[in-house]
């Protein structure tokens, strides 16, 4: 993958494939399932049991949060991030490989990517077109779970990457950076419920749904492609910006996108939607179906 020393944000399944067969997976190389489904749909710990890369250890992204939090996969503490990711075998020399089986290729494998760029962890990738291509491409699986030693790593959060729901109401006047949605349109428009909640977007937002950044194969598409979908929707690239979603998942798929254009700064609303339908005041919910009913 010729951009693949410039941005190591991905790697490829050809890539880590050659790492699991020279045995390179260990202490210098860990590999991270950070698969989450609906309880409802799949069940990610069980599918990960039966069926994960060789060497793979599960990131537990229920585990890994904010658990006093009433919005879910909030960040957890430095000291709960250090301990959780140093049981699996990870310090702070490691290079950390991130994917998931989500059926449109990538779907929580940024955010585990983001959260340890977060904290501070340079050396972090996604697995380009996740464990549906891994498999599709006819490389190793198995059911073995095997237990990494221990490490040791030092988080230190990152606060430029994150913008608390107080950063974001002043945003809404002083409009210092960029805010770019990544959920379906419909959610972003306030036309469709988003997940139980009434839907619609903080004002001044852009909106680019996570998948457009996917090629029909579930890959991140060219860095040209990437380019030029933000340039279709006005978003500055040199100039500050910051995702949203619903829960602060597919946001970082905007970081991750942003990434490989070379802008390694994009922060992500942490609470997005989730929290601010429940602390903004009325006006700053922008929804066409309000409108429509007004």
């Amino acid at each position: 993958m010729a951009r693949q020393g410039l941005s190591r944000a991905l790697v490829t399944a050809s890539w880590l494939a050659e790492a699991v067969r020279a045995g390179r997976v260990g202490a210098g190389l860990r590999v991270l399932d950070a698969s989450w489904y609906p309880p409802k749909e799949r069940n990610a710990r069980q599918e990960f049991k039966e069926r994960h890369i060789p060497g793979a250890s599960f990131f537990d992204i229920e585990e890994c949060r904010d658990k006093s939090s009433p919005y879910d996969f909030m960040l957890p503490s430095e000291s709960h991030f250090a301990d959780y990711v140093g049981g699996l075998g990870v310090s702070n020399d490691t290079h950390v490989v991130v994917y998931d089986g989500d059926e449109v290729g990538t779907f929580y494998a940024p955010r585990a990517w983001w959260m340890f760029r977060a904290f501070g962890h340079k050396e972090v990738s996604v697995l380009n077109g996740g464990f549906k291509n891994w498999v599709k491409e006819g490389h190793p699986v198995t059911a073995e779970v095997t237990q990494p030693t221990p490490a040791v790593f030092k988080a230190r959060l990152n606060r430029a990457l994150v913008k608390t729901f107080e950063e974001m109401v002043q945003n809404v006047s002083t409009l210092k950076f960029q805010v770019v949605d990544s959920r379906p349109e419909g959610r972003f428009r306030g036309t469709e419920l988003d997940q139980g909640l009434e839907s619609g977007h903080i004002p001044g937002a852009v909106n680019i749904p996570f998948h457009s950044f996917l090629s029909e194969t579930g890959h991140e598409k060219s860095i040209e492609e990437i380019q030029e979908i933000f340039r279709a929707k006005k978003v500055d690239l040199s100039k500050p910006l910051t995702a949203t979603c619903r829960k602060g998942v597919t946001a970082c798929q905007i970081a991750l996108a942003a990434f490989l254009c070379g802008k390694r700064d994009v922060a992500v609303y942490d609470g997005s939607w989730s929290e601010w339908f429940h602390r903004a005041p009325p006006h700053y919910k922008i929804s066409e179906a309000k409108r429509n009913k007004a």
